[in-house]
Formats: C-alpha cells, structure tokens, sequence
C-alpha cells in the first residue's frame, strides 16, 4: 500500500507486592500485608495466590464466518497467540489450523476482564449477522482461493456501495502479494515506523482499522476484510481500486 501517504490518519518498604502479567496486558500489583503486621496463623501469600491464578481463565468462544486463530487470540489477549489456542483445540480444528468453519465451538484463555469478553462476543454476533445477511443475499458459495476470495469480496463491497471491479482487484492483488494472504513487507518507511503493510493488498494496520467494512473479520490478514478494507480506502481517496495503478 501507499509508501508514506496513509499512516495513522519506591515502594513503601513495608509493603511488598506481587505482581502478574500477560500477554499484551499490564501488570496487576497487589499489596501484602507488611511483616510486622501479618501472623503467623495467616500468611500474607496465600490470598494474593489465589487472586494471581484468577488472571487467567477460559471461555468458549463460538467461530463466525471470516474467525481466523490469529484473529481470535488477538481479541482475547490470549497468552501464547494463535499458537497456544491451536495447540488448546487441536482435537476440535483438525490438521489445518488456517481452516476455521463457522459454529466451531474453542476453548479461548483470555487475560481479560469479565466483561470484556462479553462485549467481544457481542461484537462478534453482530458480525455473523451482517455476513450472513451478505451471504443469503447474494445466494452464492465461494472458493478458498483467490478468485473466491475476489468475488465474496465484491458480493460484500457492491451491498456497501463500495466501487470495483474484479480485474482492478486482481492487477492490484498481483502487484502488492502475489496473491500471498499472509504477506507482510518488513523493510520500508511503514515497516521503521512499527505499521508494516499486511495481506493481499498490503493494508498497514491503521488504515485497516479506519477503512475496516461491517460484516468482514478484524484479523488484517484475512483475505475478505483486506480487499474490502483497501477497496474502501482506494474509493475514498482515488474513486475506485480500479484507477489504482502503483504504490497507493
């Protein structure tokens, strides 16, 4: 994507603390009670143990269509990643762990507060409704490849009012990634400011995030919510992807 034009549009020494952390979270310190005031009958440890090991939980997460693991662990601040919530539902995804069917049910561990999944949940049911509204509307099945990926995606775009066409996509696609999802580029000016250009059409995360269209996956390496996303972009800012002909 665009080379540079589009980024982000002392301790009390009588206390002791334990403290906590997880991945992508902040550290939790919790106060001990000091040695001259603890007993011996009760140890100042034992509850801030238990409090410790609360941190951490599991909850089941139901799979939508476009759920990616990578997605998922990273909506859930899940310690180990993607990875760790394979290896946790190994049994249940199978062999292939970028294949996530709709209405799988995983095992999520998830460093948040209480409510905060709720509200991931929340936002994910309104996202299997839209899709599912996409879906039923265009009354079609697409292939798990480029070409299907192209045409769900101008499905979703033509009910947004979002411009395109496929061989604009296409020319695009081919000149960013290869038609590579998982593409990333490390290297240029975006890269050295800590936003690299990600998937198919080479979106880096703020724009992702600013142009994200209703109805596709949050994960910006998942093919449908690239396209759309960058079709979003390129509609704003130069009419169509089709009028895009080099580094946007």
């Amino acid at each position: 994507m665009a080379r540079g034009k589009h980024r982000r549009p002392r301790t009390n020494p009588l206390t002791r603390y334990a403290v906590t952390a997880g991945t992508g979270t902040a550290a939790l310190a919790l106060p001990l009670l000091s040695a001259t005031t603890a007993s011996a009958a009760q140890p100042a440890q034992a509850p801030v143990a238990t409090q410790t090991a609360q941190q951490t939980k599991s909850v089941t997460y139901t799979a939508v269509k476009g759920d990616t693991l990578y997605g998922i662990a990273n909506r859930y601040d899940t310690p180990g990643g993607w990875r760790q919530l394979y290896k946790d539902n190994r049994k249940a995804v199978g062999d292939n762990p970028r294949l996530i069917h709709s209405g799988l049910k995983l095992t999520v561990r998830t460093t948040k507060q209480a409510s905060t999944p709720s509200k991931a949940a929340t936002s994910a049911k309104k996202a299997a409704s839209s899709v599912a509204h996409a879906t039923q509307a265009s009354a079609k099945t697409y292939a798990n490849n480029l070409d299907g990926w192209i045409r769900e995606s101008l499905d979703i775009m033509a009910q947004k009012g979002i411009p395109g066409t496929y061989n604009g996509i296409y020319r695009n696609i081919m000149r960013e990634s290869s038609g590579n999802q998982f593409a990333i580029n490390n290297w240029d000016s975006n890269a050295a400011k800590g936003t690299p250009s990600k998937g198919l059409l080479q979106v880096i995360d703020p724009t992702f995030q600013a142009y994200h269209v209703d109805g596709t996956s949050f994960d910006p390496y998942d093919p449908i919510a690239n396209i759309t996303a960058a079709c979003n972009y390129a509609a704003q800012r130069y009419g169509s992807i089709d009028n895009v002909f080099g580094a946007y």
